[in-house]
C-alpha cells in the first residue's frame, strides 16, 4: 500500500466520532529547538509506519526524533510477526527513530522497556486509565474486571547506529471491533478522554523525559530509575507464567525479577531461576 498523507484524503471525515489527527498543531507542540523530536509526519494510510521509517533512515531521509503516524496500517506487525489491524482513525499507530550512539549497545535492549514505561505514564496523564505492562512490552487495560491487551510496542534496528520503535495503542474501538476477545482499548476501560491529539503529545513528552534520563545515566537502568519503575509497572511479575521460547521450548515457574539486562527471570518448579531474554509470556491462572 502506498503512504498517503492526510491532505489528500477526501473521507477524512466520515467518521465524526473519529476526527483525524491535526499534523500542524502536534507539530506546533512537540517540534522544539534542543528537544528529541524534530518531525511530525501523518499519514492517512499506509502498511507499516516502522517498515516506512526504516526504510527513510536507511536512505538517509531522516534524523533522531523523526515521528510516523498513520490513521490507518494495513500491514501493522507486532511481535513475532503478528498483525496488528484496526479501524481508520480508532487508535495511535507510531513510529519514532532513535539515535542512542552515546549509550553501549548492549543497553539498547531496554528501549522497548523505556518505551513502555513512557506509554504507560504518558497515557495515564492524559486518559486517566490505569495501565499495566505485560513483559517484554504489551500495554495492558482492565475490561470488565478482566486484563486485556491495548497496545503492543515493536523495535526494530535501523542501519548500524539506530533504532526505529513502533507502538500502537487501541483507542476508541468498541467491543465488535476488537481483532480477539482478548483485546481492549481506552475507551472500553473507561478512559476520561479519548481525543488522540493530546494522548499522543502526552505520550511522546513523556517518552522523551523517559529517554533523555536514560541516555544521561549512559543507559544505566539503575541510575535512571528505569528498571525500577518497569518492575513496579509491571503485570507479569509475582505471576506464574509460561515462557514460549525459540527452538520449540517452554519454561513455567514465577516471574520473580526483570534483571539488569531487561530479561524475565522466572523461578522454575525445579529451584532454577533462568533469566529469558525472548520469547513469548503467557500469564497463567493460579494452580
Amino acid at each position: 500500500m502506498t503512504p498517503r498523507d492526510v491532505s489528500g484524503d477526501d473521507s477524512r471525515w466520515s467518521d465524526l466520532d473519529r476526527p483525524p489527527l491535526n499534523a500542524a498543531a502536534l507539530r506546533r507542540g512537540l517540534v522544539r529547538e534542543g528537544g528529541l523530536w524534530s518531525g511530525i509526519e501523518v499519514l492517512a494510510g499506509t502498511g507499516s509506519t516502522n517498515s516506512d521509517l526504516v526504510a527513510r533512515a536507511a536512505a538517509g531521509r531522516v534524523t533522531e526524533g523523526a515521528v510516523l503516524v498513520a490513521e490507518e496500517q494495513t500491514a501493522g506487525r507486532g511481535r513475532l510477526d503478528r498483525r496488528w489491524t484496526a479501524p481508520p482513525r480508532s487508535g495511535l499507530f507510531f513510529s519514532v527513530l532513535l539515535t542512542p550512539t552515546d549509550v553501549p549497545v548492549a543497553r539498547w535492549g531496554w528501549l522497548p522497556l523505556l518505551t513502555g514505561v513512557a506509554v504507560a505514564t504518558g497515557l495515564s496523564r492524559s486518559a486517566g486509565v490505569d495501565t499495566a505492562l505485560k513483559w517484554p512490552n504489551d500495554l495492558l487495560v482492565t475490561v470488565g474486571g478482566e486484563e486485556r491487551k491495548a497496545g503492543g510496542i515493536l523495535a526494530e534496528r535501523a542501519g548500524d547506529d539506530g533504532v526505529v520503535i513502533g507502538v500502537g495503542i487501541n483507542v476508541t474501538l468498541k467491543e465488535d471491533e476488537l481483532p480477539v476477545p482478548t483485546a481492549g482499548s481506552l475507551a472500553l476501560a473507561g478512559a476520561v478522554s479519548t481525543d488522540r491529539d493530546p494522548l499522543l503529545r502526552a505520550v511522546l513528552r513523556s517518552l522523551e523525559e523517559w529517554y533523555d534520563r536514560w541516555r544521561a545515566a549512559a543507559g544505566d537502568p539503575t541510575a535512571s530509575d528505569l528498571q525500577e519503575t518497569y518492575a513496579a509497572g509491571c503485570a507479569t511479575l509475582g505471576r506464574r507464567v509460561r515462557a514460549e521460547l525459540p527452538g520449540d521450548r517452554s519454561l513455567v515457574g514465577e516471574a520473580v525479577a526483570v534483571d539488569g539486562d531487561g530479561r524475565l527471570v522466572i523461578a522454575t518448579e525445579e529451584g532454577v531461576q533462568e533469566p529469558v531474554g525472548a520469547g513469548d509470556i503467557v500469564h497463567l491462572r493460579p494452580a
